[in-house]
Protein backbone atom coordinates (compact mmCIF):
# COMPACT_ATOMS: atom_id res chain seq x y z
CA UNK A 1 0.00 0.00 0.00
CA UNK A 2 1.48 3.40 -0.93
CA UNK A 3 1.93 6.29 1.49
CA UNK A 4 -0.97 8.28 0.04
CA UNK A 5 -3.43 5.43 0.47
CA UNK A 6 -2.20 4.83 4.00
CA UNK A 7 -2.65 8.51 4.85
CA UNK A 8 -6.18 8.54 3.44
CA UNK A 9 -7.22 5.47 5.42
CA UNK A 10 -5.65 6.89 8.57
CA UNK A 11 -7.58 10.14 8.14
CA UNK A 12 -10.91 8.35 7.73
CA UNK A 13 -10.19 6.30 10.85
CA UNK A 14 -9.38 9.45 12.80
CA UNK A 15 -12.64 11.07 11.72
CA UNK A 16 -14.53 8.03 12.94
CA UNK A 17 -12.88 7.42 16.29
CA UNK A 18 -11.38 10.76 17.37
CA UNK A 19 -14.11 11.61 19.92
CA UNK A 20 -13.29 8.42 21.83
CA UNK A 21 -9.56 8.81 22.13
CA UNK A 22 -9.23 11.52 24.78
CA UNK A 23 -6.80 10.17 27.32
CA UNK A 24 -7.89 9.51 30.90
CA UNK A 25 -5.74 12.27 32.32
CA UNK A 26 -7.45 14.87 30.13
CA UNK A 27 -10.90 13.57 31.06
CA UNK A 28 -10.07 13.71 34.76
CA UNK A 29 -8.80 17.26 34.44
CA UNK A 30 -11.89 18.23 32.50
CA UNK A 31 -14.13 16.99 35.33
CA UNK A 32 -12.10 18.80 37.97
CA UNK A 33 -12.06 22.07 36.07
CA UNK A 34 -15.53 21.90 34.54
CA UNK A 35 -17.24 24.19 37.05
CA UNK A 36 -14.43 26.72 36.99
CA UNK A 37 -14.36 26.73 33.19
CA UNK A 38 -18.10 27.21 32.93
CA UNK A 39 -18.16 29.95 35.53
CA UNK A 40 -15.42 31.80 33.66
CA UNK A 41 -17.06 31.27 30.28
CA UNK A 42 -17.68 34.55 28.50
CA UNK A 43 -21.14 34.48 27.00
CA UNK A 44 -22.41 36.87 24.36
CA UNK A 45 -24.28 36.72 21.10
CA UNK A 46 -22.26 36.69 17.89
CA UNK A 47 -24.42 37.89 15.05
CA UNK A 48 -23.59 37.89 11.38
CA UNK A 49 -21.04 40.72 11.17
CA UNK A 50 -22.48 44.00 9.95
CA UNK A 51 -20.36 47.09 9.45
CA UNK A 52 -20.12 49.01 12.74
CA UNK A 53 -22.30 46.47 14.56
CA UNK A 54 -21.37 46.76 18.23
CA UNK A 55 -21.43 44.07 20.89
CA UNK A 56 -20.11 43.64 24.38
CA UNK A 57 -17.80 41.17 26.07
CA UNK A 58 -17.54 41.56 29.85
CA UNK A 59 -18.96 45.11 29.61
CA UNK A 60 -16.34 46.17 27.05
CA UNK A 61 -17.66 47.34 23.69
CA UNK A 62 -16.30 46.03 20.39
CA UNK A 63 -17.52 46.44 16.82
CA UNK A 64 -17.32 44.63 13.48
CA UNK A 65 -15.69 46.29 10.46
CA UNK A 66 -14.47 45.40 6.99
CA UNK A 67 -11.73 46.99 4.91
CA UNK A 68 -10.62 46.62 1.30
CA UNK A 69 -6.96 45.62 1.43
CA UNK A 70 -4.59 43.90 -0.96
CA UNK A 71 -7.40 42.96 -3.35
CA UNK A 72 -9.68 41.37 -0.71
CA UNK A 73 -12.20 42.31 1.98
CA UNK A 74 -10.76 41.81 5.46
CA UNK A 75 -13.11 41.52 8.43
CA UNK A 76 -11.87 42.70 11.80
CA UNK A 77 -13.17 43.45 15.29
CA UNK A 78 -11.97 46.50 17.19
CA UNK A 79 -12.50 48.03 20.62
CA UNK A 80 -10.80 49.80 23.49
CA UNK A 81 -8.60 52.86 23.62
CA UNK A 82 -4.85 53.38 23.72
CA UNK A 83 -1.83 51.98 21.89
CA UNK A 84 -2.85 49.33 19.33
CA UNK A 85 -2.56 45.63 20.09
CA UNK A 86 -3.11 43.43 17.02
CA UNK A 87 -4.23 39.83 17.63
CA UNK A 88 -3.74 37.26 14.84
CA UNK A 89 -5.62 34.00 15.28
CA UNK A 90 -4.65 30.47 14.26
CA UNK A 91 -6.26 27.48 12.53
CA UNK A 92 -8.98 26.28 12.87
CA UNK A 93 -10.14 29.43 14.65
CA UNK A 94 -11.08 33.04 13.87
CA UNK A 95 -10.85 36.39 15.67
CA UNK A 96 -13.20 34.77 18.22
CA UNK A 97 -10.31 32.84 19.80
CA UNK A 98 -9.30 36.06 21.58
CA UNK A 99 -12.73 36.59 23.24
CA UNK A 100 -11.40 35.90 26.76
CA UNK A 101 -8.35 38.15 26.31
CA UNK A 102 -9.82 41.14 24.48
CA UNK A 103 -11.79 42.76 27.35
CA UNK A 104 -8.79 42.98 29.67
CA UNK A 105 -6.57 44.38 26.92
CA UNK A 106 -9.22 46.87 25.81
CA UNK A 107 -9.04 48.60 29.19
CA UNK A 108 -5.63 50.00 28.26
CA UNK A 109 -5.17 49.38 24.53
CA UNK A 110 -6.97 49.60 21.22
CA UNK A 111 -7.56 45.97 20.30
CA UNK A 112 -7.66 44.95 16.62
CA UNK A 113 -8.53 41.31 15.92
CA UNK A 114 -8.77 40.51 12.19
CA UNK A 115 -10.04 37.39 10.49
CA UNK A 116 -7.06 36.31 8.40
CA UNK A 117 -7.45 36.04 4.64
CA UNK A 118 -9.81 33.20 3.73
CA UNK A 119 -10.98 32.62 7.30
CA UNK A 120 -13.92 33.80 9.36
CA UNK A 121 -15.79 36.55 7.55
CA UNK A 122 -12.89 37.73 5.38
CA UNK A 123 -12.71 37.10 1.64
CA UNK A 124 -11.71 33.62 0.48
CA UNK A 125 -9.48 34.13 -2.55
CA UNK A 126 -7.89 31.24 -4.42
CA UNK A 127 -4.32 32.25 -3.56
CA UNK A 128 -2.17 34.49 -1.40
CA UNK A 129 -1.86 32.38 1.75
CA UNK A 130 1.93 32.66 2.09
CA UNK A 131 3.44 34.75 4.83
CA UNK A 132 4.40 37.77 2.73
CA UNK A 133 0.92 38.05 1.20
CA UNK A 134 -1.00 37.71 4.47
CA UNK A 135 1.39 40.14 6.15
CA UNK A 136 0.66 42.66 3.41
CA UNK A 137 -3.06 42.26 4.18
CA UNK A 138 -2.43 43.26 7.78
CA UNK A 139 -0.02 46.05 6.85
CA UNK A 140 -2.57 47.66 4.54
CA UNK A 141 -5.31 47.30 7.15
CA UNK A 142 -3.25 48.94 9.88
CA UNK A 143 -2.12 51.69 7.51
CA UNK A 144 -5.77 52.51 6.81
CA UNK A 145 -6.40 52.64 10.55
CA UNK A 146 -3.41 54.96 11.00
CA UNK A 147 -1.44 52.54 13.18
CA UNK A 148 2.29 52.52 12.49
CA UNK A 149 3.55 51.38 15.90
CA UNK A 150 1.88 48.27 17.30
CA UNK A 151 2.11 45.41 19.74
CA UNK A 152 1.68 42.26 17.67
CA UNK A 153 0.39 38.96 19.12
CA UNK A 154 -0.07 35.78 17.07
CA UNK A 155 -1.05 32.15 17.54
CA UNK A 156 -0.59 29.04 15.36
CA UNK A 157 -0.73 29.86 11.59
CA UNK A 158 -1.03 33.53 12.55
CA UNK A 159 2.59 33.27 13.66
CA UNK A 160 3.75 33.12 10.04
CA UNK A 161 1.83 36.29 9.20
CA UNK A 162 3.21 38.02 12.28
CA UNK A 163 6.80 36.99 11.56
CA UNK A 164 6.57 38.16 7.94
CA UNK A 165 5.02 41.44 9.08
CA UNK A 166 7.65 42.06 11.76
CA UNK A 167 10.49 41.21 9.37
CA UNK A 168 9.15 43.45 6.60
CA UNK A 169 8.19 46.35 8.90
CA UNK A 170 10.42 46.12 11.98
CA UNK A 171 9.99 49.80 12.87
CA UNK A 172 6.22 49.27 13.05
CA UNK A 173 6.34 46.56 15.73
CA UNK A 174 7.25 47.67 19.25
CA UNK A 175 6.98 44.15 20.68
CA UNK A 176 6.11 40.75 19.24
CA UNK A 177 4.39 37.88 21.04
CA UNK A 178 4.40 34.38 19.53
CA UNK A 179 2.12 31.61 20.81
CA UNK A 180 2.38 27.91 20.14
CA UNK A 181 4.05 27.72 16.73
CA UNK A 182 7.65 27.71 15.59
CA UNK A 183 8.47 29.75 12.50
CA UNK A 184 8.16 27.71 9.30
CA UNK A 185 11.58 26.50 8.22
CA UNK A 186 12.96 26.96 11.74
CA UNK A 187 11.31 24.09 13.57
CA UNK A 188 13.58 22.50 16.19
CA UNK A 189 14.60 18.92 15.26
CA UNK A 190 11.76 16.47 15.78
CA UNK A 191 9.08 19.11 16.38
CA UNK A 192 7.21 18.22 13.19
CA UNK A 193 7.32 14.44 13.63
CA UNK A 194 3.95 14.18 15.40
CA UNK A 195 2.14 16.74 13.25
CA UNK A 196 0.62 14.28 10.75
CA UNK A 197 -1.91 16.82 9.47
CA UNK A 198 0.79 19.01 7.90
CA UNK A 199 1.23 16.58 5.02
CA UNK A 200 -2.46 15.74 4.84
CA UNK A 201 -3.55 19.37 4.59
CA UNK A 202 -1.00 20.04 1.87
CA UNK A 203 -2.45 17.29 -0.34
CA UNK A 204 -4.48 18.90 -3.16
CA UNK A 205 -8.28 18.46 -3.01
CA UNK A 206 -8.36 15.28 -0.88
CA UNK A 207 -8.77 17.01 2.53
CA UNK A 208 -11.75 18.97 1.21
CA UNK A 209 -13.34 15.78 -0.13
CA UNK A 210 -12.85 13.77 3.05
CA UNK A 211 -14.04 16.48 5.44
CA UNK A 212 -17.05 17.72 3.43
CA UNK A 213 -20.11 17.31 5.62
CA UNK A 214 -17.89 16.22 8.52
CA UNK A 215 -16.34 19.59 9.34
CA UNK A 216 -17.44 19.47 12.96
CA UNK A 217 -16.16 15.93 13.52
CA UNK A 218 -12.81 16.73 11.95
CA UNK A 219 -12.19 20.11 13.56
CA UNK A 220 -13.32 18.92 16.99
CA UNK A 221 -10.39 16.49 17.05
CA UNK A 222 -8.03 19.48 16.98
CA UNK A 223 -9.91 21.49 19.60
CA UNK A 224 -9.49 18.55 21.96
CA UNK A 225 -5.69 18.82 21.73
CA UNK A 226 -5.91 20.62 25.05
CA UNK A 227 -4.83 20.02 28.62
CA UNK A 228 -8.40 20.84 29.59
CA UNK A 229 -10.56 19.58 26.69
CA UNK A 230 -13.56 21.60 27.88
CA UNK A 231 -11.75 24.93 27.55
CA UNK A 232 -13.33 25.20 24.09
CA UNK A 233 -17.03 24.60 24.68
CA UNK A 234 -19.52 22.99 22.34
CA UNK A 235 -20.95 26.46 21.67
CA UNK A 236 -17.47 27.73 20.79
CA UNK A 237 -17.01 24.83 18.39
CA UNK A 238 -20.34 25.68 16.77
CA UNK A 239 -19.09 29.24 16.21
CA UNK A 240 -15.89 28.08 14.54
CA UNK A 241 -17.55 25.36 12.49
CA UNK A 242 -20.13 27.80 11.15
CA UNK A 243 -17.25 29.74 9.58
CA UNK A 244 -15.21 26.80 8.34
CA UNK A 245 -18.20 24.92 6.92
CA UNK A 246 -19.19 27.96 4.82
CA UNK A 247 -18.35 27.67 1.10
CA UNK A 248 -14.58 27.73 0.67
CA UNK A 249 -13.88 27.81 4.40
CA UNK A 250 -12.10 24.47 4.75
CA UNK A 251 -10.20 24.94 1.50
CA UNK A 252 -8.91 28.34 2.64
CA UNK A 253 -7.70 26.81 5.89
CA UNK A 254 -5.86 24.06 4.04
CA UNK A 255 -4.30 26.65 1.72
CA UNK A 256 -2.28 28.02 4.62
CA UNK A 257 -0.58 24.63 4.90
CA UNK A 258 -0.17 24.34 1.13
CA UNK A 259 1.65 27.67 1.20
CA UNK A 260 4.21 26.40 3.73
CA UNK A 261 6.89 25.67 1.08
CA UNK A 262 6.54 29.22 -0.29
CA UNK A 263 6.61 30.72 3.20
CA UNK A 264 9.68 28.66 4.07
CA UNK A 265 11.61 30.08 1.13
CA UNK A 266 10.49 33.58 2.07
CA UNK A 267 11.59 33.00 5.67
CA UNK A 268 15.07 31.96 4.61
CA UNK A 269 15.50 35.39 3.06
CA UNK A 270 13.84 37.28 5.90
CA UNK A 271 15.94 35.50 8.54
CA UNK A 272 19.15 36.89 7.06
CA UNK A 273 18.37 39.91 9.24
CA UNK A 274 17.19 38.99 12.73
CA UNK A 275 14.17 40.69 14.23
CA UNK A 276 15.31 43.66 16.34
CA UNK A 277 12.24 44.11 18.59
CA UNK A 278 11.76 42.26 21.91
CA UNK A 279 9.99 38.94 21.40
CA UNK A 280 8.00 36.91 23.92
CA UNK A 281 7.62 33.24 22.93
CA UNK A 282 5.01 31.19 24.78
CA UNK A 283 4.59 27.43 24.55
CA UNK A 284 1.99 25.29 26.26
CA UNK A 285 3.38 22.93 28.88
CA UNK A 286 1.52 20.05 27.22
CA UNK A 287 2.11 21.10 23.62
CA UNK A 288 5.06 22.83 21.90
CA UNK A 289 6.75 23.78 25.17
CA UNK A 290 10.23 25.23 24.58
CA UNK A 291 10.11 24.62 20.81
CA UNK A 292 8.58 28.06 20.23
CA UNK A 293 11.40 29.77 22.13
CA UNK A 294 14.05 27.65 20.39
CA UNK A 295 12.66 28.60 16.98
CA UNK A 296 12.41 32.32 17.69
CA UNK A 297 16.01 32.42 18.94
CA UNK A 298 17.05 31.54 15.38
CA UNK A 299 15.29 34.54 13.84
CA UNK A 300 15.31 37.27 16.53
CA UNK A 301 17.89 38.99 18.72
CA UNK A 302 16.00 39.58 21.97
CA UNK A 303 13.81 36.59 22.87
CA UNK A 304 12.42 35.51 26.19
CA UNK A 305 10.57 32.25 26.58
CA UNK A 306 7.69 31.29 28.88
CA UNK A 307 6.11 27.88 29.41
CA UNK A 308 2.38 28.23 30.01
CA UNK A 309 1.54 25.78 32.80
CA UNK A 310 -1.52 23.53 32.60
CA UNK A 311 -2.07 24.39 28.94
CA UNK A 312 -2.07 22.56 25.65
CA UNK A 313 -2.09 24.23 22.24
CA UNK A 314 -5.01 26.62 22.83
CA UNK A 315 -3.46 29.10 25.27
CA UNK A 316 -5.99 31.94 24.76
CA UNK A 317 -8.80 29.47 25.52
CA UNK A 318 -7.12 27.35 28.19
CA UNK A 319 -5.15 29.96 30.16
CA UNK A 320 -6.43 33.44 29.26
CA UNK A 321 -5.70 34.58 32.83
CA UNK A 322 -2.04 33.62 32.53
CA UNK A 323 -1.75 35.10 29.03
CA UNK A 324 -3.28 38.43 30.07
CA UNK A 325 -0.78 38.77 32.92
CA UNK A 326 2.17 37.91 30.68
CA UNK A 327 1.05 40.39 28.00
CA UNK A 328 0.54 43.17 30.54
CA UNK A 329 3.98 42.58 32.03
CA UNK A 330 5.71 42.35 28.66
CA UNK A 331 4.04 45.42 27.19
CA UNK A 332 4.79 47.53 30.25
CA UNK A 333 8.51 46.73 30.42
Amino acid sequence: MNNFATLTILTVMILAVAPAVLNLQQLSIAQEQRQQSLSNQTTFDIEKPVEDLSFQIDNMTFSHHTASVNGIQLHYVMGGKGDPVVLLHGWPETWYEWRHVMPALAKNYTVVAPDLRGLGDSSKPASGYDGNSTAEDIYQLLSKLGFNNIYLVAHDVGVQTAYSYAAAHPSNVSKLVILEAPVIGFFPPGAEDRLWWFSFHQTPDIPEMLTAGKEREYLSWFYRLAYNPEAISEADIDTYVSSYSAPGGMRAGFEYYRAFPISEEQNKELAKVKLPMPVLALGGEYSFGTAVFDSMKLVAIDVRGVIVPLSGHWIPDERPDFLIKELAKFFSE
